[in-house]
């Protein structure tokens, strides 16, 4: 797709061309970059097109040399410039920013915190390089997963932006130093400083990687689908870990434990519509988009994004982002007519 601006003068046709031919293939991993320091969907969007527009600008000066390390060079310091910009540097998961409490201690969401959002394994397909160099310490699949994105929003930005170059894509520290414009001493100490954050704030959420899940793990996202969708609470309950967490953005609170999330949702399913669950996946992990019939507009409305977090086979975590405007990004529609989906028989809380 050719780029295009009212406020320059087009290169040639050639020059076109020629920077489609180079830059395109690299779309996808620059804009998951983006998503990585920015920890939002949205924001990666907008900034790989930032980064496409200056990179086309400046194509004419471009050495020849590698198209992909110059792209992630525009790329880090348009993030870098926008995280500056920006009033809140950090995004965040509920359970960064306070203990669990119980059901009865929810109150309205919390709309004015910047949250982490989700991001679709449809645009981690096709990704050059998947396999990271040697010197990488987090492959591309655990890097993308939401307690590393999350853990890593909690650092400075240039130590986030080193960490990506080295410790993610595999770059060395003299790469990086020259990216930034920095020394390699000073991405040296920035990484020093960012592995000591993350080995507090990560360590004990790092979870083993199944890709993809295995047959056991398959049919237990196909119960957890069928308890949602009839409201099921004691099935659902009964694929969690014992110490299993639900945090559900904008809401600022969260739940801990299978008594505490079944107590929960056996509230909230009393005053909630038909649910129907489209499978999909978020952050190299499985997910479901969830759709809510509203019998006043008979039709199915987005409703949230889940992200499963799995361990051997029982549920360790939910994240459920209640955020309609999400779907888009995951190529899936804002409504579904009344009759496109089929009704479970019942609506169960009892096994």
């Amino acid at each position: 797709m050719a780029i295009e601006s009212p406020n320059i003068e087009p290169t040639t046709n050639d020059a076109n061309r020629d920077f489609e031919q180079l830059a395109e293939p690299l779309r996808r991993e620059i804009r998951l970059h983006c998503y990585r320091m920015l920890g939002s969907l949205h924001e990666a969007e907008d900034l790989v097109q930032e980064t496409y527009l200056r990179a086309w600008r400046s194509f004419a000066s471009f050495d020849g040399g590698s198209m992909r390390a110059w792209l992630y060079k525009i790329a880090t310091n348009t993030c870098l410039n926008a995280l500056e910009s920006r009033k809140h540097q950090q995004r965040y998961l509920p359970d960064q920013l306070g203990p669990a409490v119980e059901p009865a201690a929810f109150g309205a969401p919390s709309n004015d915190i910047p949250w982490l959002e989700p991001y679709p394994d449809s645009d981690l397909e096709g990704i050059a390089d998947a396999s990271p160099n040697p010197e990488a310490r987090y492959s591309a699949q655990e890097s993308v997963q939401l307690a590393f994105v999350s853990a890593i929003q909690q650092l400075p930005p240039r130590q986030r932006a080193a960490m990506m170059l080295c410790d993610v894509l595999g770059w060395a520290s003299a790469e990086a130093a020259k990216l930034l414009e920095s020394t390699t001493a000073s991405i040296n100490s920035a990484l020093q400083r960012a592995r000591e954050t993350l080995s507090k704030s990560y360590s004990n959420r790092r979870t083993s990687i199944q890709t993809p899940p295995t047959a056991a793990q398959q049919k237990l996202l196909g119960r957890y689908l069928r308890a949602w969708e009839e409201h099921n609470v004691d099935r659902f309950v009964a694929l969690l870990k014992e110490d299993a967490a639900a945090v559900m953005p904008p809401w600022l609170q969260w739940l801990a434990g299978r008594e505490m999330i079944g107590a929960f949702f056996a509230g909230a399913w009393k005053t909630c519509g038909g649910l129907h669950l489209v499978p999909t996946a978020a952050n190299g992990q499985p997910a479901f988009a969830v759709y809510e019939h509203s019998a006043a507009e008979q039709r199915w409305k987005a409703h949230s994004i889940h992200v499963i977090t799995l361990e051997n086979e029982v549920i360790a975590r939910i994240t459920l982002f209640i955020e309609p405007s999400l779907f888009a990004g995951f190529g899936l529609a804002a409504s579904l007519p009344d009759d496109a989906v089929t009704r479970p028989a019942s609506h169960s809380k009892g096994s």
